[in-house]
């Protein structure tokens, strides 16, 4: 089978990517930080057809070349590495600069490889919208909106920041594509926020971004929590599409815009208390979810969903199986 070089191989996102190429029998690289990662992940793995490469730096010159290199037969990228955090002091060189760096490196890299065909890169529904639009509900947006906020405006704070990075690294590739034509076929996947299990093991002190709000509201010890709302996805839905883009031609040059509808942390709350009653966990604001997303804008993925040969798994059962998977790790 075929060999694909994820990057961020650490990943929640990409070790659902993972496993699911290894069940198909694809040889996969994954990029990790470290020789202490990239043990630990292989261990938990454990399948022959997956190795590592060390990258500590997505910003360093040429940071993917080495790896790539001792790989020439490589036929797919998938980059899914890029900073997700809204904890940071300096947004420009925490953010945005590792993340269009980081985007730079490995579509620089793909020049050095002769068998490469298809390029996934993992963008993201802030590549859609800007924080603030996402809040408006005058607007509707669709595979074909961008999130056009200045660099300089993505300085100014984390969640801008973030929001920035995603949309100017994916414009990024887009652009290197129009430039090197014959380089590899393009597409794009623009997750909401994405919840779900982890692929092979979880850790309740260290879940993903989404997720965290899930682990905090199973040790939250009064109804004082942060009512996040936004779009959702499931973590599986992600994966598959990333490996339908692989296999499929359908999606060349197209955005996948992931999104399953609004959801609240109020809902997932409620979720939680309905299928976990043994839990007794704190109960907030009890059915106000649907009036909790009201301020958010409309969102037309349908194009999306007709590209894609299956249907979206709901919030109900995302929460479930991550709440069931946190309390079978204790």
């Amino acid at each position: 089978m075929p060999a694909v070089y994820i990057t961020g191989a650490n990943g929640f996102i990409a070790q659902h990517i993972i496993k699911i190429l290894l069940e198909k029998g694809y040889t996969v690289i994954g990029t990790i930080r470290s020789k202490e990662k990239g043990e630990k992940l292989s261990k938990i793995i454990n399948n022959p057809n997956f190795q590592y490469e060390i990258v500590p730096e997505l910003n360093a010159p040429d940071a993917f070349h080495e790896s790539l290199k001792k790989h020439q037969d490589i036929e797919y990228i998938v980059h899914s590495a890029s900073p997700v955090t809204y904890t940071v002091n300096d947004p420009e060189l925490d953010i945005i600069i590792p993340a269009l760096k980081g985007t730079e490196n490995i579509l620089n890299g793909t020049l050095l490889l002769p068998k490469l065909k298809k390029f996934i890169l993992t963008s993201s529904d802030s590549a859609i919208y800007s924080n603030i639009d996402e809040r408006n509900n005058k607007f509707t947006f669709d595979e074909s909106s961008w999130n056009n906020v200045a660099y300089e405006e993505g300085k100014k704070d984390p969640v801008g920041g973030y929001y920035v990075s995603k949309a100017l690294g994916e414009k990024k590739a887009w652009k290197f594509l129009e430039t090197h034509q014959n380089a590899f076929q393009l597409t794009t996947v623009c997750p909401s926020y994405v919840f779900g299990n982890q692929a092979f093991k979880v850790d309740p002190k260290n879940l993903n971004f989404s997720n965290s709000y899930v682990g905090d509201l199973l040790t939250a010890k009064n109804d004082q929590f942060e009512n996040e709302i936004g779009g959702f996805i499931d973590v599986v839905d992600v994966a598959k599409a990333h490996v339908f883009a692989i296999e499929n031609d359908s999606v060349i040059g197209k955005r996948l815009f992931l999104n399953n509808g609004k959801f609240s942390v109020q809902m997932i709350l409620d979720i939680i208390n309905k299928n976990f009653p043994q839990l007794n966990l704190i109960k907030g604001n009890v059915g106000s979810g649907q009036k909790d997303v009201e301020v958010l804008a409309n969102v037309n993925n349908e194009f999306t969903k007709k590209l894609l040969p299956w249907q979206f798994t709901s919030l109900e059962t995302s929460v479930i199986n991550t709440v069931q998977q946190i309390l079978d790790s204790k």
